[in-house]
């Protein structure tokens, strides 16, 4: 039998991202601008050993062949940044489900959303706000001049 996973919206699709691999760009999102050996001494503190590095070192030559990383090799230790921000990997994550849960909708997922009653009557009112916000890229250009 020739089983398809990307047919039947299973396995990961090239441009994912690990769960360990997140936890590296969270570093970089909370931290900075880091070394490798500050990223591996943040994921296992309080020093890595040289095999935790070298694994750090291959999630990010992972991450950076991705997209999720950049690279500084101006110097002679290679500092890290991340090239996408929490805002543009959560909208990608949600576009992903929106697309294997209910065929690209997003509106199932905002209503789920707005109806967990975890959700504070402030959160509800920016969810509510945002929804509600004009978007920018639908409208067209004006010109000036």
């Amino acid at each position: 039998m020739n089983f398809d996973k990307a047919r039947f919206g299973m396995g990961r699709t090239a441009q994912d991202i690990t769960e360990a691999e997140l936890g590296l760009v969270r570093l970089l999102w909370e931290r900075g601008r880091l070394s490798v050996r500050q990223l591996a001494d943040g994921v296992y503190p309080p020093s890595a050993n040289s095999a935790q590095y070298a694994t750090v070192q291959k999630q990010l030559e992972r991450l950076e062949a991705k997209g999720y990383v950049d690279r500084d090799r101006s110097l002679f230790v290679h500092i890290f940044s991340a090239a996408v921000d929490r805002d543009e990997l959560i909208g990608r994550r949600l576009r992903s489900m929106a697309q294997k849960l209910c065929g690209g909708s997003l509106t199932p997922i905002l209503s789920s959303l707005a109806q967990n009653k975890s959700l504070s009557e402030r959160q509800r009112r920016i969810l509510r706000e945002l929804i509600d916000q004009p978007d920018e890229r639908a409208r067209p250009a004006t010109r000036k001049g």
